[in-house]
């Protein structure tokens, strides 16, 4: 079992932890051990070591706040994705409606001026899914509140404070919502979540769809399995749906990619990282970046799945960040790349966790700092702002949302239209429907 919620957005770069020891700063304050600031003093000789905007940081920065917020003081302007946990406090790790109930939402405006939230995520085995709660379905209540495009983040920052949830919910029928129910949700943990594969086929040429909801380490013989069952097919066109996928281990994704392009071999170049003056440039072909996963089969045993394409159609959204963006970005120097959907979150950013190894233990708190900025073979990278796709579509453009895998659903008919017709498809992107309110927000997803 994998618990979601602690690690959900860090992008495993090594294999292995740092082991950092509390520092002696002969040149700085000398605090007594197990103080605030002596911690803090640690969180400060940590970040200047490995931060990747540490030339950025406060030269006197005050030693005396409680930890979370001395840490915060020290992350650059430009910083969204930095963090850190006490181990010792539950209280203090990332809270999103995602990692404690396994679902997300979407508050919308639509043409006729209502405002109607539906359901756009239920992950597998989760709170949400096992107390029969469904993509597509519409909330009109939490906790007895009609939900507002006002109280939206209210509502669900409430959420994140609560331990049992009660949703009014019903179907979408002709414009409204019909058949309301109340659905009682649960805190607790979600399993890993199971690839997601079907095969599409017109006019003799099969399309194989792949959903990916994250990147753990260890997934390589999952994927190699698809692939293998892809090329046993005749797959000929490639969909990736990485809509949900926040990220994972760049390993993972290394592995993604080396099963979809022809002519890569073991020494081809797959990923740059650049951190500060201490950390570098660090270069890794495909074969180093997935052996950096300890579980992972190696390149030659998966490629020989590889599907051999010279394109591939990528469905995306807001929520779609690091190692996710890593593979739209890091395989355009060896294909064509078809995002299908909305701009990426722009999580051009990589790091690892920080924490004290000494035995015993006595520091309690990790780091997940921001330590490297990722560039593809080429160079290429910068993408703070996001990825745009080539096909824009709007998700909420129909309703109600159709299942993960619906030939009819919208980003995967946007890309089969186009795969199959050379067209994006009609009303793809329906500018009449405002999104107001998600609940995967990058706030919500990061915890800051």
């Amino acid at each position: 079992m994998k618990k979601y919620f602690k690690f959900q957005l860090i992008l495993l770069v090594l294999a292995s932890v740092f082991i950092l020891s509390c520092n002696n700063n002969d040149d700085g304050p000398d605090f007594p051990e197990g103080s605030t600031e002596s911690v803090n003093l640690w969180v400060q000789d940590s970040m200047k070591r490995y931060y990747y905007w540490a030339d950025q940081m406060p030269a006197k920065p005050d030693y005396h706040l409680p930890v979370k917020d001395f840490f915060k003081s020290l992350l650059s302007s430009q910083d969204r994705f930095s963090f850190a946990v006490d181990t010792q406090d539950p209280s203090s790790y990332p809270r999103s409606v995602r990692n404690m109930y396994g679902f997300d939402y979407a508050v919308v405006q639509l043409p006729n001026g209502n405002v109607a939230t539906t359901v756009k995520l239920v992950m597998k085995n989760s709170p949400a899914f096992n107390s029969g709660l469904e993509r597509g379905m519409m909330i009109t209540k939490i906790n007895g509140k009609a939900i507002t495009a006002a109280n939206a983040e209210e509502l669900t920052s409430a959420i994140k404070d609560q331990t049992v949830i009660e949703l009014r919910v019903g179907q979408w029928k002709n414009n409204a919502v019909a058949g309301e129910k109340n659905i009682t949700v649960y805190y607790g943990y979600s399993f890993e979540q199971p690839l997601e594969s079907k095969i599409f086929e017109k006019n003799g040429k099969k399309t194989g769809y792949l959903y990916i909801y994250d990147f753990p380490d260890g997934m390589t013989p999952a994927l190699n399995q698809k692939f293998a069952a892809f090329k046993t097919a005749g797959v000929q066109e490639l969909i990736l749906d990485l809509r949900y996928n926040y990220g994972g281990s760049v390993s993972s994704a290394a592995a993604l990619c080396s099963l979809i392009p022809q002519a890569i071999s073991p020494s081809s170049p797959f990923i740059i990282y650049k951190g500060n003056k201490n950390g570098g440039e660090v270069k890794r072909t495909f074969a180093e970046q997935i052996a950096y996963d300890p579980n992972a089969l190696d390149f030659n045993s998966i490629r020989s799945n590889a599907l051999n394409l010279n394109k591939v159609y990528v469905l995306t959204s807001n929520s779609t960040a690091s190692a996710s963006e890593i593979v739209i970005n890091n395989l355009k120097p060896y294909m064509q790349v078809i995002q299908v959907g909305d701009v990426t979150l722009g999580k051009d950013m990589a790091g690892f966790m920080v924490e004290d190894k000494r035995k015993p233990k006595k520091i309690s708190w990790q780091l997940h700092p921001v330590i490297y900025k990722v560039f593809n073979a080429n160079g290429e990278g910068a993408y703070s702002n996001g990825i745009s796709p080539q096909i824009a579509a709007g998700e909420y453009a129909s309703l109600p949302l159709l299942p993960l895998g619906d030939s009819e659903e919208t980003l995967i008919s946007s890309a089969l239209n186009n795969i199959y017709s050379k067209s994006a498809g009609k009303n793809a992107l329906d500018q009449s429907v405002k999104i107001l309110f998600q609940s995967d927000t990058p706030s919500a997803a990061i915890g800051k």
